[in-house]
């Protein structure tokens, strides 16, 4: 029999029911929570690759390493019993064993959210009167302690007292920041929601080999990685897999070395991935792609058959998703923005299950979609409220939530607000026989010269194409009133008659949504859309950047014209270029660059210079930061050491 370490438990679900049957049979604290969560010592708690081997914690190495950093932390600090004390952490063990010691010292942990600038973590330090930081790369404006340095050889005996709360905070701004106070209270009806989830979903509590593994993708100190991912599956000492980096590469690999079971992730990870899928798919010949079509096509169909679905889909798609993840991942979880079905489609019928959730920092994760209905899955639905909250729809088409699981303390802007009753989340949403479907944001709505409201979220996915990076449906202020503007992310060195094809697609679907008289104007740029720090598009900021002039805009005119034919080294060059990167020779401009505008990798490119040295017997730099990253700049550089050679 697998070991599934269970606690001595003959079952998943006898071992779950007992465990939160303690639960509350305990009194409600951290302490006890933390008591709970530790107690499989012999569990698994954290995994990574160092080199070629796998180094693993258990959690009874984890729970030692806590008591002598929280005698480290309450002896360095010296704090009064409750002082707030920031964590400015990405995802590893560190973040899990600091949260732990700075509250077994008996402080409050404010989760400070690295993707946010340094000045708004300022405000949130300032906001909550916190006394100290505990980072591993920064300085803030009050005492910063770097981990490495809070060493200590003695252990804090188990207080009876934890601190009694932590602070985490929204995405936001410096003008708008909203942090969210949840105590152990919130967090035990989070975590006996996970009972509800376990009992309606087989799937989501599926072992490999007798392990459960999550990607430890989501950042802990972001509501969806802190409650989805780590404290309820924490809780039943399962494993987490550590994430080196967000390359696309060692994403893949580490799940498939790792056998990860289960990928929690924002709308963009899976759309990535459903994207270098489908330009994969397009490089088969035309019988593989139309078989293809055909299997997708006969699991829509019979998907709803449980058993008969299911081996179809194992057996059918098994090439597909070793090219993807592999034959590991069980469960899988979208949420925090909306995410187009056909993504939701291709994962479900490929036989990842692929599931939509909903939660934001002031109330928690309230539901999750837990239909085995596909059709449920692939059209959006993030489910019914979950056992401790309620949803309710307003008359302006706005979800309400409240419960016992939600945030009972909210600062915006330092000020506390009254979070008694409903929340507003000001999403709009529909339900339909009790499960309920996300619409986008109201603050997003704009509001057309005719009276309609525009709803971005459903609008986008139309201009969605070819040679488009990504569109942004935002509000422009105007003389006259708001203005509905389409922003296009393009590639800076598309062709002219490119561009053109981009541009009259685009009208063409303004027409026939009936937009083209309430837009005011198509505006292209060559900036991405979402931040390197954001999750989602924010179109807020997208918004205030076009009026402060803040975009690179490309007109016309910024189009080059098309190259003319090189000579034989340039295009030997082009096509070994165009190979390494799976594109046709004639979509590459010899001024395009292989990284900026391709979206070329560093394996990408390595492949490429070992191609280029077997075909030209010259030696190249092995990286992309030697100006070599053109087609132009390469075939100059061959000829030049061509003739030195010579």
């Amino acid at each position: 029999m697998q070991d599934y370490g269970l606690g001595g438990a003959r079952s998943i679900h006898a071992f779950v029911k007992e465990k939160l049957e303690t639960f509350q049979r305990m009194e409600i604290s951290f302490s006890s929570l933390f008591e709970l969560m530790f107690r499989e010592k012999e569990n698994i708690l954290y995994e990574r690759s160092v080199g070629y081997r796998i180094e693993t914690t258990t959690y009874g190495q984890a729970y030692d390493d806590v008591l002598r950093l929280a005698h480290a932390i309450k002896t360095t600090l010296a704090l009064e019993r409750g002082a707030v004390v920031g964590l400015d952490m990405d995802n590893g063990l560190g973040f899990i064993e600091s949260f732990w010691a700075i509250l077994a010292a008996g402080y409050r942990p404010l989760l400070m959210n690295r993707r946010l600038p340094k000045p708004t973590l300022d405000k949130a330090l300032a906001d909550t009167n916190a006394c100290a930081v505990i980072s591993e790369d920064r300085t803030f404006d009050c005492p910063t302690y770097a981990l490495s340095a809070l060493t200590s050889d003695m252990t804090l005996t188990l207080p009876a007292v934890f601190g009694d709360e932590f602070f985490i905070m929204s995405s936001g701004t410096t003008e708008n920041l909203k942090i969210c106070a949840y105590s152990a209270e919130e967090l035990y009806y989070q975590i006996l929601e996970s009972y509800q989830i376990i009992r309606a979903c087989a799937p989501i509590k599926k072992h490999y080999h007798g392990r459960l593994k999550l990607l430890a993708f989501l950042p802990f100190y972001h509501i969806f990685g802190l409650t989805a991912v780590y404290m309820w599956f924490a809780f039943f000492s399962r494993t987490f897999v550590h994430l080196r980096d967000m390359a696309p590469d060692t994403i893949v690999n580490t799940i498939k070395r790792h056998e990860v079971t289960h990928i929690f992730a924002v709308p963009l990870f899976w759309e990535k991935v459903y994207e270098q899928a489908q330009a994969a798919i397009s490089r088969q010949d035309a019988a593989t792609r139309k078989r293809l079509q055909k299997g997708l096509r006969i699991a829509g169909a019979i998907g709803g058959v449980p058993i008969l679905g299911r081996t179809f889909i194992r057996k059918a798609f098994r090439p597909v998703r070793e090219k993807i993840f592999g034959e590991s991942v069980c469960f899988c979880i979208t949420g925090g923005s909306g995410i187009p079905t056909a993504v939701l489609t291709f994962f479900n019928r490929i036989g990842y299950r692929l599931a939509n959730g909903y939660g934001m920092t002031e109330v928690g994760i309230t539901s999750v979609e837990l239909s085995s209905s596909q059709k449920r899955l692939t059209d959006g639905f993030v489910g019914k409220p979950l056992a401790f909250v309620e949803y309710t729809i307003n008359e302006q088409g706005e979800l309400l939530v409240r419960g016992k699981a939600t945030a009972k303390r909210i600062l915006e802007n330092g000020n506390p607000i009254d979070v008694g009753g409903w929340y507003n989340t000001k999403d709009l949403a529909e339900c339909v026989g009790g499960r309920y479907r996300i619409l986008g944001r109201r603050d997003d709505l704009i509001v057309a010269r005719n009276g309609e409201n525009l709803n971005p979220e459903l609008l986008e996915p139309y201009f969605a194409g070819e040679d488009v990076a990504a569109v942004a449906l935002v509000r422009e202020q105007t003389p006259a009133g708001d203005s509905p503007v389409l922003l296009v992310s393009v590639r800076r060195t598309l062709s002219p008659s490119r561009f053109a094809a981009v541009d009259e697609r685009l009208r063409q679907t303004a027409a026939s949504l009936g937009l083209s008289s309430l837009l005011g104007r198509i505006v292209y740029t060559s900036d991405p859309l979402i931040g390197a720090d954001e999750f989602k598009c924010n179109r807020t900021r997208l918004a205030a950047a076009l009026e402060a002039g803040e975009l690179t805009i490309l007109l016309p005119e910024a189009f080059r014209s098309d190259d003319a034919d090189g000579d034989e080294v340039t295009e030997q060059v082009r096509a070994l270029f165009a190979a390494a990167l799976g594109k046709a020779p004639e979509d590459i401009r010899a001024d395009a660059d292989f990284f900026l505008d391709e979206g070329g990798t560093s394996l990408d490119y390595f492949a490429m210079i070992s191609a280029l040295q077997e075909a030209f017997a010259v030696p190249f730099p092995a990286d992309g930061e030697t100006g070599l990253n053109t087609v132009a700049q390469i075939a100059s550089f061959i000829k030049n050491g061509a003739q030195h050679v010579d």
